[in-house]
């Protein structure tokens, strides 16, 4: 990786106009090579946002494996979550003996907006949906990466339309320009499966019961036989472009390199 590294300066953000060289390089580059990079260049700027599912339990066990010191890991709880949800949480927290953060959204916001349009808004309208989406998910992301020169996810290549091109490093134009590191983008629904089982990471059970994405319960369901793995989110909705605000950036550029 030393002719990667050297495109880099140590704690402090990539220069935009390296993208496009960095990114070719990692395209061809394992997830276990591009997070040493990640954490090398980054840390102790960096962290895994987390929702716990299985993608997320495999990130941990590598990121561990390679650097525990450096592992940083943030959560974002709705107040909305499955009990699931924070069992996994919990038993991470043991095996691995890392601390997680958790961002809470604004309290009083929660509590005008579900005064004035109810506990359940999302499923009132898609503009309703975005909101508690907005206050409960996006605004939170934004100050967990406040202070973040590079942010890793769990997003796949495999999971939806508006995931199917997503390089696995990238600049966050959303997020004054970090960077953000997929270093699953190109895994398979199989391989995560076979890597959880071999080396015994603790998972989401709802996964077990037919969940493929697990965000928050309101909003998810499990997935039938031959169905999307995103047609558990907001099952109610017709859009085939199901994202939350917190990658809100992929379906801006998908329609940017369809026309």
């Amino acid at each position: 990786m030393d002719e990667i590294s050297s495109d880099t300066t140590k704690n402090t953000k990539l220069p935009i106009n390296n993208l496009d060289l960095i990114s070719g390089k990692m395209e061809s580059k394992s997830a276990e090579e591009i997070l040493r990079w990640a954490l090398d260049t980054f840390a102790p700027r960096i962290s895994l946002a987390s929702s716990f599912g299985a993608e997320d339990v495999v990130l941990i066990h590598l990121m561990c494996g390679i650097d525990k010191a450096n592992t940083k890991i943030f959560t974002l709880d709705t107040g909305r979550l499955n009990q699931e949800t924070y069992d996994v949480m919990d038993q991470v927290r043991k095996k691995y003996g890392v601390t997680i953060d958790v961002f809470f959204p604004d309290s009083s916001s929660v509590e005008q907006m579900v005064s004035i349009k109810g506990m359940n808004l999302m499923y009132n309208s898609i503009e309703d949906r975005k909101q508690c989406c907005d206050i409960r998910k996006v605004k939170p992301l934004g100050r967990a990466l406040r202070d973040l020169d590079c942010w890793i996810t769990g997003i796949r290549r495999e999971q939806s339309t508006t995931r199917s091109r997503i390089p696995k490093v990238e600049v966050d134009t959303v997020h004054n320009n970090i960077m953000k590191v997929n270093p699953l983008a190109d895994w398979k629904s199989d391989q995560i499966w076979k890597f959880i089982k071999d080396n015994d990471v603790p998972f989401n059970k709802l996964h077990s019961v037919g969940y493929q994405s697990i965000g928050c319960a309101p909003c998810t369901r499990a997935v039938q036989p031959g169905e999307d793995p995103r047609a558990g989110r907001w099952w109610w909705e017709t859009s085939s472009n199901k994202e939350c605000g917190l990658h809100w950036e992929l379906i801006r550029n998908q329609d940017k390199k369809d026309k």
